[in-house]
């Protein structure tokens, strides 16, 4: 039978057996493992100078060479174990080569960690035969396990990305799953493996087997460390917005000063860009060909954007586009919201019949839309005036991310000191004011269930920007 896969390679981390594994793997006739390969610090082992001819230098110049010369000599499928901490060179040809066989090996990350502080403390890495166990409790450290944690879980992530977008799968293992003989003759199977192995290698031993609570002395710690751990990304903010283009056309930048002003729209503009023409005539309209060119032509430049309170940004949206008439009215969007949406849009302008309490209800209305339509689940487009402020700003970051993200509460302050960095410290900031909603201010129906609503669907604005509950100026 003709092989799909001419190597493999076993994502793991320290303390997940993956020295077990590796040693009954290599009991199969068609399979050849060569453990740390890739470790920075050593080939192997520490004693190990060369594999196949080739030195530990040799390797860290071309580490691909030494995956060809396996491929080569090996008396069977070669392949090796993979840190998250080993040479990056490997894992990007790997992770891509389908004809690499991926093979990920997982353990609660908890009992990893644990594992390796015994290890530490009693320099016993590895178990050949129980009558020379060392027995010792670790300490626990918060800080430290932690950091462990968030590092091994995003490697998995990473590895999980990369396998996903390249259209590979993988052969996920536990440390629990290689306990047993039979997923360890399917995982070899699933390396092209026709024959079985009937028991262990033995040649290592599980070394602590007893419970959490008796291997470390401050258990108490420990437990309200892991309480405090997100496991399961109970609090991760799913996100479905498609990326964005930079937007470049919509830059200004000052023909007097070295700044750029990107505009988020449903923010402050015409405030700031009047503003900005006091110090004289404003250039737009850019390409990222002449925006660069104008960026190579004012040594120094900084660029900036100002961020809305999301509860003023979206009204202000709701107002300027669905509500008033005039030429930055979406005609099809509000018919589509009127009629397929359940959103109580005026038919024509805002007569004596829509007052606060029908412009309210309506408004809610439109947010319980907004948060179906940033979750993909409708067919109208996420309009930039009511996308997260989060995905502007990695919109812009995919050009050039800006130098100065400015809040609109405190607007004067941060272009005073944008001023200051361009050497105009005496230039005072006096700011005018974008036209007021229409035909209700913000502040004539705000209420906490606006607040809440906005909030639900605007989490990772409030997370990443530090919003507060809004309040009027």
């Amino acid at each position: 039978m003709t092989r799909k896969f001419d190597c493999f390679i076993i994502f793991a981390e320290m303390r997940t057996g993956s020295n077990f594994l590796e040693s009954n793997l290599d009991q199969f006739p068609g399979l050849k493992c060569y453990g740390e390969a890739f470790n920075p610090y050593f080939m192997m082992s520490p004693k190990m100078k060369e594999l196949f001819g080739v030195t530990v230098a040799m390797r860290d110049a071309d580490p691909l060479r030494l995956i060809e010369k396996m491929k080569e000599h090996a008396p069977g499928m070669p392949g090796f174990r993979f840190f998250h901490d080993h040479d990056p060179r490997v894992f990007d040809a790997m992770i891509e080569d389908p004809r690499c066989a991926k093979v990920v090996l997982t353990r609660n990350l908890l009992d990893a960690y644990v594992s390796r502080k015994i290890a530490w403390e009693t320099d016993q890495w590895q178990l050949n035969d129980v009558k020379h166990v060392i027995k010792k409790q670790a300490r626990f450290v918060p800080e430290e396990f932690e950091k462990l944690f968030y590092r091994m879980k995003a490697f998995q992530l990473k590895v999980k990305d990369r396998l996903q977008k390249s259209g590979q799968t993988a052969f996920y293992i536990d440390y629990e799953d290689a306990q047993d003989i039979g997923v360890v003759n399917g995982l070899a199977k699933f390396l092209g493996e026709t024959t079985e192995i009937t028991e262990f290698a033995g040649t290592f031993k599980k070394q602590n087997p007893e419970p959490v609570s008796e291997k470390v002395v401050n258990y108490d710690v420990l437990q309200e460390t892991v309480a405090k751990v997100d496991t399961f990304d109970l609090h991760r903010i799913p996100n479905f917005e498609p990326s964005r283009p930079p937007a470049v056309t919509t830059y200004f930048a000052s023909e007097a000063l070295p700044l750029v002003f990107i505009p988020m729209k449903g923010a402050p503009r015409e405030a700031v860009l009047d503003w900005m023409q006091g110090f004289g005539d404003l250039r737009a309209d850019f390409t990222q060909k002449t925006l660069r060119q104008w960026k190579n032509q004012n040594k120094g430049h900084r660029s900036f954007t100002v961020l809305r309170h999301p509860v003023a940004r979206l009204h202000a949206a709701f107002c300027r586009y669905l509500v008033s008439h005039g030429p930055d009215t979406y005609w099809e969007v509000k018919h589509a919201l009127r009629n397929s949406y359940g959103v109580s849009l005026p038919e024509e302008e805002p007569g004596s019949d829509w007052d606060r309490q029908a412009h309210r209800e309506a408004f809610m209305q439109f947010i319980e839309f907004v948060g179906k339509n940033l979750q993909g689940r409708t067919g109208i487009r996420i309009d930039a005036s009511w996308a997260t402020q989060s995905a502007m700003v990695q919109a812009f970051a995919n050009f050039a991310s800006p130098d100065h993200i400015l809040r609109e509460d405190q607007l004067e302050m941060g272009l005073k000191n944008l001023l200051a960095e361009l050497g105009e410290e005496s230039q005072e900031v006096a700011l005018g004011h974008d036209p007021e909603d229409i035909p209700f201010t913000l502040s004539e129906i705000y209420s906490d269930e606006i607040e809440k609503a906005v909030r639900k669907l605007y989490q990772r604005d409030y997370m990443m920007f530090g919003f507060k509950p809004w309040k009027a100026a």
